[in-house]
């Protein structure tokens, strides 16, 4: 193997595919990229056995051949070159050498035959997904996945395609966020995946700004989007997703409409005197009057006061101000409506003039 690469699509290439690569494997192949050069260029694998990123980049290739080489180390080395710099790497008595004006390094390396593979993803179910459309859905959901929940469907994202949709929920069974986009898919019955916790996220870094169509194959086991110089395959999580449809309150007898940005502010400020651990925060609602309350172990209190649009009669509900910040904080309107029943039961909040993104909270005893 021998070829010659510019630094900066290189590293570029390296970036794409770091994001998989754990610091600690049981595997110690899986601290390894796997590059392969041939007449089409360069392709870089990395894989953690339940997600595998495939990156291509251009390349002068003079040798083809495959291997697969430390990528931490790789990453480090090409970050710390000059911009402009240009790469010569080639294999020489199993050992990676990289060259790059007078610096030079020597990496180990292992056989690229022992790298595992998820495989090909051979599959009819294939669909073309507006880029920014899937971006939404993941944007606005992701951040109330479950984080190490022994319910294991719940550390990871639904995803459901129907003919005129795509839905996008997540819920660590304390909150729970819906979106959805319209689209058009060639297909006949509604169909539902759950997508592993890294998958959405990296999914969601790897997705760009840009407005044209990424190609999404499904199969029982996988889910493979083509990015075009960037292939990302994940394993799915084989679980039954909540009847989330059914947390989604009615509508609320008690309505709060408010500015947005107000609230969430004055819901940062109220945070700082919040008990650390349990993270509430009071909401006292009059009618034109927000009271928001927090305290803390050190008989600290905050107290913020805010004009809002509120007709209902008198109430007192307790909420993890976090949650109520992490659903503001995606919303993209100036105003929004927050829909309440009782102290004891959740509360809906959505976006003022449209039904297509759901934030529902539980309430907790303060």
């Amino acid at each position: 193997m021998k070829f010659e690469i510019d630094r900066g699509s290189f590293l570029q290439t390296i970036q794409a595919v770091i994001g998989v690569i754990e610091r600690r494997q049981t595997m110690p192949i899986l601290s390894n990229f796997h590059i392969e050069a041939s007449e089409t260029g360069l392709r870089m694998t990395g894989t953690d056995l339940e997600l595998e990123l495939v990156s291509h980049v251009q390349a002068q290739v003079d040798q083809p051949g495959a291997i697969t080489v430390p990528a931490r180390k790789l990453f480090d080395i090409c970050r710390g070159l000059p911009e402009g710099s240009v790469i010569r790497a080639e294999l020489s008595e199993q050992k990676f050498i990289v060259r790059s004006g007078r610096s030079r390094f020597t990496l180990a390396t292992q056989p690229a035959s022992e790298f595992p593979s998820l495989g090909d993803i051979d599959s009819a179910d294939r669909h073309s997904i507006p880029n920014l459309a899937l971006r939404q859905v993941l944007n606005r959901t992701m951040f109330a996945m479950a984080q190490q929940d022994v319910r294991y469907y719940l550390n990871g994202l639904l995803l459901a395609l129907r003919h005129d949709r795509l839905r996008a929920v997540a819920t660590d069974g304390h909150r729970l966020a819906l979106s959805d986009v319209d689209v058009e898919l060639e297909i006949s019955e509604e169909r539902q995946v759950i997508v592993p916790r890294k998958g959405v996220l990296e999914l969601n870094r790897l997705l760009s700004d840009e407005d044209e169509t990424v190609s999404v194959s499904l199969t029982n086991n996988h889910l493979q989007v083509d990015l075009g110089t960037i292939l990302f395959t994940t394993k799915l999580i084989d679980g039954r997703f909540p009847d989330y449809e059914k947390v989604v309150p009615a509508a609320g007898d008690k309505l709060l409409t408010g500015d947005r940005e107000v609230i969430r502010q004055a819901l940062a400020r109220a945070a700082i005197l919040s008990n650390e651990k349990f993270r509430g925060v009071r909401l006292v609602l009059d009618p034109g009057l927000l009271k928001l309350q927090t305290e803390n172990p050190e008989h600290e209190q905050a107290e913020e006061e805010i004009e809002v649009d509120y007709n209902g009669a008198p109430l007192e509900i307790g909420f993890n101000v976090n949650y109520l910040l992490d659903a503001l904080g995606v919303m993209e309107g100036d105003a929004f409506r927050f829909e309440m029943s009782s102290p004891d039961a959740g509360g809906l909040l959505t976006e003022m003039g449209t039904d297509a993104h759901k934030y529902v909270v539980m309430p907790m005893r303060l």
